[in-house]
């Protein structure tokens, strides 16, 4: 992908990535130019006819009875930034900023905002020359949208506040001159439109299913290796069972577990060993079919936002209005980033499930621990503890954010979403999953090794020596975090799923 072209529709999820991780160049397209240029000029004629327009010729919030003149209202817009940019905690991943910019800017090709050409240009050539402000991650109550973060997004623009180039933070006008690009001075309706939406909760919530999607497929391949490690029963995973109950998610579950198992000596028959496996084996189908389905649901909702216009007010052209109205409020997003953290949070719960059955002997029928000179050595003992403090931590995480609000501005905004809260527990919640998973593949592995391997299926025989090529059988005690790092960046830079894939073709769902 040489560039993306932003036309304020059919922005994808793959195309925010491809920017926001890998720096590949926007520009904007050339209707898109014109319906901010049409937007302005509707901006202008109001405040020409000295309209009422809330955020243009009033103040913000409780003060948007205040009519501000004219001759101040550049001053307004300069006051909204530095007054908003009050922002606590450690900032935010350069991709998650870079995203929420790619995302305002989107926003503004829509020609709903009332921007300047000249400013959305200002947000492209930061994107496009490496200019990163520096955004606090707390302090939005995700309803007049991100206000606090997107303040800080803007501070650079204005030649304040900090901004990364080149791998060093400066302040903004230092960072802003050597990437030679121009500072700005706000007009009318600006600060507003640049500030007022949802675009920082929905960039990290993007980038968060994104991964989220990815790391589903890992969840798959670390049941699969452990029904491999459990001589699991295969007519648990049979269609008709899954057709009888077409969650969509389910059935696909069942079909990749048997695509990725197909081949394998170590999986069972019904009777052959036992009659069922328990539960984190024999509803692996339903519980990860049920995330597979949720993930879906939330990549729409996500889609639908990224496409969306979410400052206020909005400006019409004909005819020429500024209406007020909520698209600020981030309450869809809130909900659909409390139900992705709650869907990741059941993967680390079943994965954790089956890493205790493999540990304990009296479960799996083999050395305690999955260790063969148990006593002086722990072997997998205390990895399971590291799994179950994850899993605990995420059920923490997974209370949901959108069930509270706080009123503010005086009880004007006296409902608001907490969405990006909801967005950044859902990202802290995906990094333990991962971490629970890369733990499954190892004890799986190490299960395998120690039952004796009769032969693995074609997918999990692909995800064993992806393994193994990173992390040795356990003969006697080492430091493990090594080896869990080295296994969880398999996970993270895509070779796991990518051995696997090559050997058992895409894994769809």
């Amino acid at each position: 992908m040489k560039k993306v072209i932003v036309t304020g529709d059919g922005l994808t999820l793959e195309e925010v990535v491809q920017v926001s991780r890998k720096g590949v160049l926007v520009e904007l397209d050339l209707a898109a130019e014109e319906r901010i240029r049409q937007s302005r000029r509707t901006v202008d004629e109001l405040v020409s006819a000295e309209k009422i327009v809330y955020g243009v010729t009033t103040g913000f919030g409780k003060f948007s009875d205040t009519v501000i003149s004219s001759g101040e209202s550049r001053i307004l817009q300069r006051n909204l930034i530095i007054s908003h940019a009050v922002g606590a905690g450690e900032p935010f991943e350069a991709d998650v900023v870079r995203a929420t910019m790619l995302l305002r800017i989107n926003n503004m090709a829509k020609g709903y905002s009332g921007a300047r050409l000249e400013t959305v240009n200002t947000m492209i050539q930061m994107l496009n020359r490496g200019v990163t402000p520096v955004i606090p991650q707390k302090g939005s109550l995700g309803a007049s949208g991100d206000l606090v973060p997107l303040a800080h997004m803007v501070l650079p623009m204005l030649g304040m506040g900090q901004a990364e180039y080149r791998g060093t933070v400066y302040y903004g006008a230092q960072a802003m001159e050597l990437a030679n690009i121009p500072i700005l001075e706000l007009t009318e309706k600006e600060g507003l439109a640049l500030i007022n939406g949802t675009p920082v909760m929905t960039a990290v919530g993007a980038l968060t299913i994104y991964d989220a999607l990815n790391l589903m497929k890992t969840a798959d391949v670390a049941a699969a290796l452990s029904f491999e490690a459990q001589n699991g029963i295969l007519d648990a995973l049979d269609h008709r069972i899954h057709e009888a109950r077409p969650h969509q998610g389910q059935v696909d579950t069942a079909r990749i577990l048997l695509e990725l198992l197909k081949g394998s000596k170590n999986v069972t028959r019904q009777g052959e060993l036992r009659v069922q496996d328990a539960y984190s084996l024999r509803c692996a189908p339903q519980v990860h079919g049920a995330s597979k389905d949720a993930f879906n649901y939330v990549k729409e909702r996500v889609e639908i936002e990224m496409n969306s216009v979410t400052d206020n007010p909005l400006i019409f052209s004909d005819p020429a209005e500024g209406i007020s109205g909520g698209n600020f409020h981030g309450q869809p997003m809130a909900l659909s980033f409390d139900f992705l953290g709650i869907a990741l949070s059941e993967l680390a719960d079943i994965s954790e499930r089956r890493i205790e059955r493999m540990v304990n002997s009296s479960l799996s029928g083999l050395p305690s621990f999955l260790i063969e000179k148990g006593g002086v050595n722990s072997g997998f003992m205390i990895v399971q503890y590291t799994a179950a403090a994850l899993v605990s931590e995420n059920k923490v995480l997974a209370h949901p954010a959108s069930v509270d609000s706080i009123p503010s501005s005086a009880n004007q905004e006296d409902h608001v979403s907490m969405g990006t809260i909801a967005a950044r527990k859902a990202g802290e919640i995906m990094k333990n999953v991962r971490r629970v998973l890369a733990i499954e593949l190892m004890c799986a592995c190490q299960a395998v090794d120690l039952r004796g391997d009769k032969g693995l299926g074609v997918g999990t025989g692909a995800a064993y020596e992806a393994v193994r090529a990173q992390v040795e059988k356990l003969q006697e005690d080492r430091p493990l975090y090594g080896d869990i790092n080295r296994c969880e960046e398999i996970i993270i830079d895509g070779r796991l799923i990518h051995a696997v894939e090559e050997k058992v073709g895409e894994i769809r769902f």
